[in-house]
């Protein structure tokens, strides 16, 4: 009998384990109410379910300042953010940040998340910041790559009419921040300023030549910006701020869920400016659900089976 106890107690030990080993982690996930947002959000829900995770999907939480808070109370366990926008957040106001460098920028933002309870995975390679977009038709015959390509064209005389808004025309670090660097000056009538921030609006005149515009105000990883026909300009020397998009995980859960990097960094090493453009594009403009084409990337780039 006392043996029989004992194999009994065994066996109930072992349903046990196995059923612990079984439980799958759960993870509460948000974004910002962005197309990028959406998109970083499926994918990465997706990814983590592919893993065994259980996610609660709450993607589109709110603006940075929401979704921010949402995260710091527990709302949410992570969410894509910019490493630029760091620099932004009011717990940080009295720091300086390295904003032109995208590696002592992330580097920075990651120190001080990490005594603030947030720790930052690897960012994608992707810069979505201010940019300079471009035809490709004319990209390819003026050889136009770079902004400093874009000055070298400026300085030469050629035909130019940039479709901005008048905060990417007046603030230091946009158009101002381009000139200063690269060192060239538009002219008042060289600019057509378009009203609000709407870059789809300044992309499509440049795109239809619209009053004459062959050049648009964009970021760096607009949806538009190929489903248009144009290119983005580099920005070599830094000029302007970097925003390289990455998963931001509260500590307390991260130090929970210790596989979450070596999940989640291969995917957003290969998130290159041209990929989340190509993305961002089939949700934005080609109306695709940011759930299906999280799932067809990850699955065509053997992320998921």
């Amino acid at each position: 009998m006392k043996k029989a106890v004992i194999a009994v107690a065994g066996i109930a030990v072992l349903a046990l384990g196995l059923a612990t080993a079984q439980t799958p982690k759960v993870v509460t996930i948000g974004s910002k109410v962005d197309t990028e947002g959406a998109l970083l959000c499926q994918m990465t829900k997706q990814l983590l379910e592919s893993k065994g995770y259980k996610v609660t999907d709450r993607c589109s939480t709110g603006t940075t300042p929401v979704v921010r808070k949402a995260l710091k109370e527990g709302e949410i366990d992570m969410y894509p953010e910019y490493t630029g926008s760091a620099a932004y957040f009011p717990e940080y106001k009295d720091a300086k940040f390295s904003t032109n460098d995208a590696r002592a920028l992330f580097v920075q933002v990651k120190t001080l998340e990490a005594s603030n309870g947030v720790v930052w995975l690897n960012p994608a390679p992707a810069n979505n910041t201010w940019a300079l977009a471009v035809p490709k038709k004319l990209a390819t015959a003026e050889n136009l790559k770079t902004i400093a390509d874009f000055a070298r064209y400026v300085n030469a005389g050629k035909t130019v009419k940039l479709a901005a808004s008048q905060e990417f025309v007046d603030r230091d670090d946009a158009l101002k921040a381009f000139e200063k660097v690269y060192g060239f000056k538009l002219k008042t009538e060289q600019l057509l300023i378009l009203p609000g921030g709407n870059t789809t609006q300044t992309q499509t005149a440049a795109s239809q030549g619209t009053s004459g515009v062959n050049f648009a105000m964009a970021y760096g990883t607009d949806g538009a910006i190929g489903a248009l026909g144009l290119v983005a300009l580099t920005d070599p020397k830094g000029a302007v701020a970097v925003y390289q998009p990455a998963i931001t995980v509260r500590k307390v859960v991260a130090d929970k869920n210790r596989d979450l990097g070596s999940i989640i960094n291969p995917v957003f090493a290969k998130l290159t400016e041209s990929v989340l453009s190509d993305l961002n594009g089939k949700i934005a403009v080609g109306g695709l659900s940011a759930t299906k084409v999280a799932g067809d990337y990850l699955r065509s780039s053997g992320a998921i089976k």
